[in-house]
């Protein structure tokens, strides 16, 4: 099997940061990797297009069968495929699925497959989700108390009220795609019932991976409700003071997702009531505004959107890449490509 010719196109800082010296060893006994450097600004989305950086990225890419790009890459256009004619297959090591870098829609006319291997980060996402419900099952607000010196015993933490466990709470999820599917696993021993809400997820899915998929409004009478929607024009805002007033007593509510998929100021409301417990790592406005009530509440846990910041997670990214080219040169589909269902779930279409 002939070897492919693969280029990647990234700043000089984050080809040292990203691609590891074991996964380019791997991808060298599959392809002939060229590498070029890059500095295009990005917001992750929104990529500028240069024309001049436009030509010089279209005389990279002309003879290649294979495109790889990340931070500080250009953006892949339709002047890229128009100039590459032998590409069949582009990736984006982390665009957050919502493929900014690369033109969707003209790979799809140029029938090339495009595979975002973001979900490198959806993995310590889950295992943080996990942790703040826990946090709130627990009572977290003794972390104040031990943080400001009071004195307390373990009996103060049994009866002031009582710790709760996880095992065998229903759990709704907002959302239910990389991080969603991961945290699943994760809640098997717990022998949990649960409830998803995502318009987008493939139903079959339900039987696959033993969850219900149900209304908004019914996830969120779950004893442990855990958000894990993306920003879209559809989901902003989508968990309001009628949402949020659904939430049963002593529930727990986490958002590791997006801090725009909640209202803040009915947020704030609901928490102000003290019959619910928070753990919150995604916020709105980020960082989290100083003088948030917020943060003084003593049923409020805070993280500083963490939740997928780990020394495993970014040459992750890259090593799942690696991966998919492995998968898709022995004649096997990617697993995550960039489809229609993905692009209608991220754009809120």
């Amino acid at each position: 099997m002939s070897k492919l010719k693969l280029g990647i196109a990234c700043s000089a800082e984050n080809r040292d940061l990203y691609l590891g010296k074991e996964d380019l060893a791997r991808l060298a006994k599959i392809a002939d990797v060229v590498i070029e450097e890059y500095d295009v600004p990005s917001d992750w989305v929104n990529i500028p297009v240069d024309p001049q950086v436009e030509a010089k990225f279209a005389r990279f890419a002309q003879d290649l069968e294979v495109l790889i790009v990340f931070h500080g890459g250009p953006r892949v256009t339709k002047p890229i495929f128009d100039a590459a004619k032998k590409l069949k297959f582009v990736g984006e090591l982390e665009g957050d699925r919502f493929a900014g870098r690369i033109d969707v829609q003209a790979a799809k006319e140029a029938g090339v497959v495009v595979v975002d291997t973001t979900h490198s980060s959806s993995w310590p996402v889950s295992e943080w989700a996990l942790a703040l419900a826990l946090m709130g099952l627990r009572e977290h607000a003794r972390f104040r108390d031990i943080i400001a010196n009071k004195a307390m015993s373990h009996h103060d933490y049994r009866t002031k009220p009582p710790a709760r466990e996880l095992t065998g709470k229903s759990v709704g999820m907002i959302g239910f795609g990389h991080i969603g599917w991961r945290l699943r696993e994760f809640l098997v021993p717990f022998r949990n019932e649960v409830l998803a809400y995502d318009p987008y997820a493939p139903r079959e899915l339900a039987d696959a991976l033993d969850v219900n998929f149900a209304s908004l409004e019914k996830v969120m009478t779950c004893d442990v409700v855990i958000c894990l929607a993306p920003d879209t024009a559809k989901t902003r805002d989508m968990i309001g003071e009628k949402e949020l007033a659904l939430l049963t007593p002593g529930a727990v509510f986490v958002n590791v997702s997006r801090g725009g998929c909640v209202n803040v100021p009915a947020l704030i409301a609901k928490a102000e009531k003290n019959d619910a417990w928070f753990g919150l790592d995604a916020h709105n406005p980020e960082p989290i505004a100083v003088d948030s009530p917020l943060r003084q509440m003593r049923n409020v846990f805070l993280s500083p959107h963490i939740g997928g910041m780990t020394v495993e997670a970014q040459p992750r990214f890259f090593t799942l890449m690696v991966e998919e080219l492995e998968r898709w040169h022995a004649g096997a589909e990617p697993r995550a490509q960039i489809t229609d269902r993905v692009v209608a779930g991220r754009s809120g279409k």
